[in-house]
């Protein structure tokens, strides 16, 4: 078995991810009240714990809340990729996308979250499991996956996997969804750990959230560096060279 596992945890507020943290860790290590997650996108806060023989690595990431922001949050949203990125890079990478959703209808709110975690953060090379939450009125939790699958599929989410649990501790669902999210990732291991530099990753959320789109019939070289370097913190040289590469694309 790996040593460490990598993983992004991520969704829309409110939907139960640090309860998700409680339930990896066997025990409550992530406050679940409902203030603690407020935060603008991709915000994170990182978890580091034993379990099962090796070392969970989490970070748990606010997800988009909605599915078209406006260029202030986009702005806000670039600066908190870079710090999350950063992070990513200097622990050596993703092994796993854990999507946590409510067990209700897929919006267009999740759909944006599995394009801006699957396919620009992990580059649709990082295996992305399902954990679907709140299924505490369910008689039977796997049952809400065999009728919401193909739903899913039908919208593009798929993924590698999936748990279907609750997250309230006195719940007597609840040693059922421990096993559940257990058995997801012994699945999984650092084996194909995914990275890739910095500058690469930013350029991709740069490009998704559309940073520079009101700037692109007279996009300044300078205007670019200011706020690479004022937004994303990144040195001069750095983001002189991320200023050509996007300015060679406008």
């Amino acid at each position: 078995m790996s040593s460490s596992l990598n993983i992004v945890l991520f969704g829309e507020t409110g939907v139960g991810k640090s309860s998700v943290i409680n339930l990896i860790a066997g025990r409550s290590i992530a406050e679940t009240s409902p203030d603690v997650q407020k935060g603008c996108t991709l915000s994170f806060k990182p978890y580091s714990f034993p379990g099962n023989d090796r070392t969970f690595h989490i970070w748990d990431t606010v997800g988009l809340e909605e599915p078209d922001m406006g260029v202030n949050g986009y702005l806000a949203a670039i600066e908190q990729s870079a710090e999350l990125i950063n992070s990513l890079s200097n622990q050596g990478g993703i092994d796993l996308l854990l999507f946590c959703i409510r067990g209700n209808r897929t919006t267009a709110t999740t759909q944006s979250n599995y394009r801006v975690f699957y396919e620009v953060l992990g580059r649709s090379s990082v295996p992305i499991a399902l954990v679907i939450t709140h299924l505490e009125r369910e008689p039977d939790m796997e049952k809400w996956w065999e009728r919401n699958v193909a739903s899913l599929e039908k919208y593009g989410i798929k993924s590698a996997g999936h748990a279907c649990v609750t997250g309230l501790p006195t719940h007597r669902k609840y040693p059922e969804s421990r096993k559940n999210i257990t058995d997801l990732l012994k699945w999984h291991n650092n084996d194909g750990r995914f990275n890739m530099p910095p500058e690469g990753w930013l350029i991709e959320f740069l490009r998704l959230f559309g940073l520079f789109a009101p700037l692109k019939k007279d996009a300044r070289r300078e205007d670019i560096i200011k706020v690479l370097m004022k937004r994303c913190k990144l040195d001069p040289m750095v983001a002189e060279e991320l200023a050509d590469k996007l300015k060679g694309e406008l």
